[in-house]
């Protein structure tokens, strides 16, 4: 999925209103057929992608008009777009976002240009990445950005509860948050974020977790029942908050730290470098600790497609490939610090930061959330349980069951 957090989620993606500007041809090669393209992206146009574009122009003659429009109207204007058969030429779809894609007609199949070209073959990709950009087994899209969760925890502090590295499992996880915790009123060690509506289901696969067999949530079974009791436990007993704190990250994760660990996406390394008050040796990333069944993370970011309806394929298949090149993806990192899908461009000066080689890590073990239709609404559903959970302690096996049983009848509607 394309994430949503205000300021710290893909802060640089999200902007408040739509903007439209067309890049001019320059210096192109007289000989290629002049013609303009629309794209649509989710964000903010004339910082992340004008530069790409421009160079895109430039190298094909091809002109292209963005039109920059906010997340929370997205996905409605595409599918609009694909009713009436007339929308952009290429567009960006959000990891979770294929199945009603390709179901509502919006993107084409694209299988045959990925058989036949090389330079976008799958396994030039991460698979986790791969994965969003097909459903079915076809391809209708190619894997632009990328984003995966790792563990943020203070160093400084860990070490004075007696760790000299990160927690490496549940039990050290929650071993470390604990002792953490008794250092006075309001201080605690682990957030299990309550806003996140992926967070239960990560564990709940580190635990060996099935999320949905056969069309029908497993969310009530022993291995995800299991892992929400393991995050209650957090707070039960004090090592977590209940709920959001509400507080900035200088407040949470810097000065005396808060909530000195936190499981979240690449976004937040700069918010930690310019807002957090803290020395680069005081925190560390690190992959995320490992449950029964190892330590699965969520794979989140953004496809590049080809609208099913557009009337200049040719044009468009050439964007969607430029955007999915080395230089492409590498100058959209510099531009937003959205991660690279190809493998090939980790190679890259940019990218060879410690802490940043950490993400380059665990999307070695990340997975899209699955595909399938409803998981937006049933992402927002688990946040309801859990709230349940933590903040009336309810029991877990009742309201797992409960929440189950909503899904089964939101997939079979």
């Amino acid at each position: 999925m394309i994430s949503k957090k205000s300021i710290t989620m893909m802060g640089t993606l999200v902007i408040a209103g739509s903007s439209l500007f067309v890049l001019p041809v320059t210096n192109y090669n007289a000989s290629a057929k002049s013609e303009t393209i629309n794209f649509w992206y989710g964000g903010d146009g004339d910082k992340d992608i004008k530069p790409i574009i421009k160079s895109f122009t430039k190298k094909t003659g091809i002109k292209v008009t963005i039109q920059s429009i906010p997340w929370s109207q997205y996905n409605d204007k595409l599918l609009t777009a694909a009713a009436s058969k007339s929308g952009p030429d290429v567009l960006v779809v959000g990891t979770t976002e294929m199945p009603n894609m390709v179901s509502s007609k919006t993107v084409m199949n694209i299988s045959k240009y990925v058989k036949k070209d090389k330079s976008i073959n799958p396994s030039n990709f991460f698979e986790g990445s791969v994965n969003t950009a097909k459903y079915s087994g076809k391809y209708y899209a190619l894997p632009w950005y990328v984003e995966t969760r790792v563990l943020y925890y203070r160093k400084d502090l860990l070490k004075k509860v007696g760790y000299k590295h990160a927690p490496k499992t549940w039990s050290q996880l929650y071993k470390a948050a604990l002792k953490l915790s008794k250092r006075g009123s309001g201080m605690y060690g682990f957030n299990v974020d309550a806003s996140e509506p992926t967070f239960g289901f990560m564990f709940a696969r580190q635990n060996g977790a099935t999320l949905i067999k056969n069309g029908k949530a497993q969310f009530d079974k022993k291995p995800m029942v299991s892992a929400i009791n393991y995050l209650h436990k957090f707070v039960k007993n004090g090592a977590s908050p209940k709920q959001d704190l509400k507080l900035t990250i200088g407040q949470s994760f810097g000065g005396n730290g808060k909530v000195p660990m936190f499981i979240s996406g690449p976004w937040m390394m700069s918010s930690i470098e310019s807002d957090s008050g803290l020395k680069d040796s005081q925190w560390g990333v690190a992959q995320l600790p490992s449950g029964k069944d190892g330590n699965t993370s969520n794979t989140g970011g953004g496809d590049i497609a080809v609208f099913n309806y557009t009337k200049k394929k040719a044009a468009s298949i050439k964007l969607m490939k430029f955007l999915s090149t080395k230089t492409s993806q590498l100058e959209y990192y510099k531009n937003s610090d959205s991660m690279p899908t190809l493998k090939s461009a980790w190679t890259d000066k940019s990218l060879s930061n410690s802490k940043i080689q950490v993400f380059r890590k665990q999307l070695n073990n990340s997975e899209p959330m699955p595909l399938i239709k409803q998981w937006d609404e049933i992402g927002t559903n688990y946040l309801q349980a859990w709230q349940e959970i933590a903040l009336k302690n309810s029991s877990v096996k009742k309201t797992m069951t409960s929440f189950t049983q909503q899904t089964n009848k939101l997939i079979n509607k």
